[in-house]
């Protein structure tokens, strides 16, 4: 009986050493795990403008706009997506919590200071605003636009995501480079309500800014049954700026003149 004991102690220490020797250490193994939050055809439109990893790197982005009556710069977070946007007449800024309006002289500003504050930016940070949380994707039939087709990505909110989550995109693509070149677009903002109609903006000329592939200028485009038409006019973007540097709180904070808009 004890000559058995010992027989089978010995076979389990000899077992155990065995099975030690077989155990793989992970750690010296190439395994590929790499995974994405986004689906393919996203990613690859992030990773044709420059990759999604170097967009989060940034902190600030700046641009200007050339318009008749002056140019307009916008300057934001981000992270927090606060916001200044500083005309000739009129500076908006959004400082986390409330949007601001500062009117340099008696002019009065006719438009909706927060349905514009952070519009441009959304067009001009195109496709990469296009990762941001509560986002849903799924494919879209593609656009066929002078003999050319170009697969699509429709992107939609979930609710209570911004002001106006009900507004949905339409991301169409350059099927060979996966370049963005088409951006369908509803406003929901006034009405409140889901909207039938789609507006288009052309995206075909780019500037490398950062490593990153942005936006030089837009096109938007006369519509018609949600098809793109005729150009209708062009917006251009000139002094573009991103940075990992972020700017001050106090750069978005409301001067003591300005008023909150409510």
């Amino acid at each position: 009986m004890k000559y058995t004991f010992l027989l089978v102690t010995i076979l389990a220490i000899v077992s155990c050493k065995d099975s030690k020797k077989e155990t793989t250490n992970y750690s010296e193994e190439h395994l590929d795990v790499t995974t994405s939050i986004y689906p393919e055809n996203i990613s690859k439109v992030f990773e044709a403008h420059g990759g999604i990893d170097a967009w989060n790197e940034m902190n600030t982005l700046a641009f200007t706009m050339t318009k008749p009556d002056g140019d307009e710069v916008t300057t934001t977070d981000l992270k927090n997506r606060k916001a200044l946007m500083e005309m000739p007449k009129h500076t908006i800024g959004f400082d986390g919590k409330d949007v601001w309006l500062h009117s340099k002289d008696e002019t009065v500003y006719e438009g909706k200071p927060k349905f514009y504050y952070n519009l441009m930016f959304y067009f001009y940070a195109m496709p990469f605003v296009l990762s941001d949380d509560g986002i849903a994707y799924e494919d879209a039939a593609p656009l066929v636009f002078e003999g050319v087709e170009y697969p699509g990505i429709k992107i939609s909110y979930e609710a209570g995501v911004g002001e106006s989550p009900d507004d949905e995109y339409i991301l169409y693509y350059d099927s060979k480079t996966h370049q963005m070149s088409w951006l369908a677009y509803t406003v929901t903002y006034f009405s409140k309500e889901k909207a039938k109609e789609f507006h288009f903006i052309k995206y075909s000329n780019w500037q490398e800014v950062g490593g990153l592939l942005m936006p030089e200028t837009l096109s938007w485009y006369n519509y018609e049954n949600n098809l793109p038409t005729t150009k209708k006019n062009d917006m251009h973007f000139i002094d573009v700026r991103l940075s990992k540097e972020k700017q001050k709180a106090s750069f978005f904070e409301a001067p003591e003149e300005a008023k909150i808009v409510e």
